[in-house]
């Protein structure tokens, strides 16, 4: 046997299996034809008589090699079962190069944002020692009264007292509170709704906004603040 006749078939043999390996098990068909032509060659090789069974031997071969070693598409999404990483998907889903459909970002609503204000009414008076408004408290307060009631009529309302460090702890924390409580409820007299007042409340003297050691600081300490939620 002549070198040409061993070595040809031996290389349309490697050629066709290489082939068929890379192929899906649905290509059978693919591999039946590409092996019967294969097989009436090898078939020649030796006679012509042999070319016939060579093209019925190397169909059968191929398309079994094809189907046993060949790679499945069991869902049908164009990604092999080899490196398919989500089997089972539905058809007609579009999916990335592991056979998986894109993930959606998740779509975060940012809060809209709140708008509020803080009214600082400072210079309220008071009667000595007490959380009576004079009469010019209740001026400053007519002009407060009227803005709520024409710029916030719905909004949410904290109201917070606030005095300077004269006196002790506990005794300026109570009276930051009965004069938050007075001026909320003049404001509720001079027709803002008492619906709005959410919280009523006192800080004392914790929360200086200037220095208590000068006449001038512990006059802005000596405050009422109205927080306004819209």
């Amino acid at each position: 046997m002549s070198i040409t006749r061993t070595a040809v078939p031996l290389i349309l043999v490697t050629s066709l299996l290489t082939g068929c390996a890379g192929l899906q098990k649905t290509d059978w068909p693919k591999c039946a034809a590409v092996g019967g032509v294969t097989g009436a060659g090898l078939g020649a090789i030796e006679s012509s008589t042999w070319a016939g069974w060579g093209a019925l031997i190397g169909a059968g071969t191929a398309a079994a090699y094809c189907w046993v070693h060949g790679d499945g598409d069991e869902d049908g999404d164009g990604v092999p079962d080899s490196r398919d990483k989500c089997p089972g998907t539905p058809r007609g889903v579009q999916v990335d190069a592991d056979g998986c459909p894109p993930k959606e970002e998740p779509v975060v609503e940012a809060p809209p944002p709140v708008e509020y204000e803080t009214i600082v009414v400072r210079d309220l008076l008071f009667e000595f020692d007490s959380a009576k408004l004079t009469a010019a408290d209740e001026a400053k307060l007519d002009s407060v009264a009227s803005r709520l009631k024409s710029e916030a009529p719905t909004a949410k309302l904290t109201v917070t007292g606030h005095t300077d460090s004269v006196g002790s702890d506990a005794y300026n924390q109570k009276l930051s509170e009965r004069r938050a409580q007075s001026v909320t409820d003049y404001l509720i007299r001079s027709g803002v709704p008492a619906g709005n007042f959410v919280n009523v409340t006192g800080a004392g003297e914790s929360q200086p906004v200037a220095d208590n050691a000068t006449k001038d600081g512990r006059s802005q300490n000596r405050r009422v603040e109205i927080q306004i939620d819209r």
